[in-house]
């Protein structure tokens, strides 16, 4: 059987592309560039929690680290260096070759280095610290948001919540459909590219990913703003159109989470350039409603004009 040391030298082990020393010694060195600043994040993916125990490797592999990318994308900064903890309950070199497969897949997307991390034995966990870098002053926090500023979101909410429901059961959706969401679950996609442009335009943001509603309310409580959420504003034709029930859909794009697009808000000056952005990027941002002045009061503003709060917000791990 093959040690620790055999695993990582096969599987985790390769050539750095803006890492001093990387994989192999007790620590790493990093060489940011002149006038930058490190944005580092964690996240942790455990089995049962995050993922089921089944699920794909290589699609796993993609997603540890894209959830950690998605996070500095959310900060305006670009992904540089990422460090990987594995609890494994046994060494599967078959299951360990395909998760590196959809891990350096996405590092090689993205730029990352992978400059070190752990393994050890145990439950099925998989934890990933990331590094990056933003210009000095550039970076786009939670907390940077005013009263009367637009509220934006990034391509199509809901998806992952719905190919969740729909691998629980829970859904029942057209075939294409639930390839298309079940793939956007398994594989998200970060949107570094536009948190980048972002910086300049946006004044506060973050990546959705324990549901959109959940989310806002983190830039409402550092914003120290409220908002009013404009239901007739909400991306759900493509969700209603894979024949879930328009109530599921709905829920699923407010309150699902496991998305990982950018919800962010703007001044109304600058939506000529946001709508410009979406089309050079060629990404869908909907405006979906506007900060206010009653702090951390969020609302949603029907159709037919009538305000209430959410019936549901999104996952809480320890509610």
């Amino acid at each position: 059987m093959p040690s620790e040391f055999d695993l990582i030298r096969r599987h985790f082990t390769r050539p750095a592309r803006h890492t001093e020393l990387a994989v192999g010694d007790d620590a790493a060195l990093l060489a940011p560039r002149p006038g930058m600043r490190v944005a580092v994040s964690t996240d942790m993916l455990v089995a049962g929690t995050h993922f089921f125990a089944d699920t794909d490797p290589e699609g796993l592999g993609w997603k540890t680290l894209a959830v950690n990318v998605s996070d500095l994308a959310a900060m305006g900064a670009e992904p540089r260096w990422a460090f990987l903890a594995l609890a494994l309950p046994r060494a599967d070199e078959a299951w360990i070759a395909a998760f590196a497969r959809g891990f350096f897949a996405c590092a090689d997307a993205f730029g990352v280095d992978l400059a070190g991390g752990d393994t050890t034995r145990g439950p099925l966990a998989l934890s990933v610290t990331i590094a990056g870098e933003v210009p000095a002053g550039a970076a786009i926090t939670r907390g940077g948001a005013h009263a009367g500023d637009d509220l934006w979101v990034s391509g199509q909410p809901g998806c992952a919540a719905l190919g969740l429901a729909a691998l629980r059961g829970e859904a029942e959706l057209d075939a294409p459909h639930r390839a298309q969401f079940v793939d956007a679950l398994q594989r998200p996609q970060p949107r570094v590219a536009l948190g980048l442009a972002l910086r300049g335009l946006a004044s506060a943001m973050l990546d959705v990913s324990d549901g959109l509603l959940g989310d806002l309310r983190h830039i409402l409580e550092c914003s120290g703003t409220g908002a009013i959420v404009e239901a007739a504003a909400l991306p759900l034709a493509a969700l209603a159109a894979s024949g879930a029930d328009a109530a599921l859909c709905r829920r699923c794009l407010l309150a699902g989470g496991d998305d990982y697009e950018l919800l962010f808000a703007a001044p109304p000056r600058h939506r000529g350039a946001i709508e410009a952005l979406s089309a050079r990027l060629g990404l869908p941002l909907h405006r979906i409603g506007e900060l206010t002045r009653e702090r951390e009061r969020l609302m949603l503003r029907e159709a037919d004009g009538t305000l209430a709060a959410p019936a549901a917000y999104g996952y809480d791990h320890f509610a």
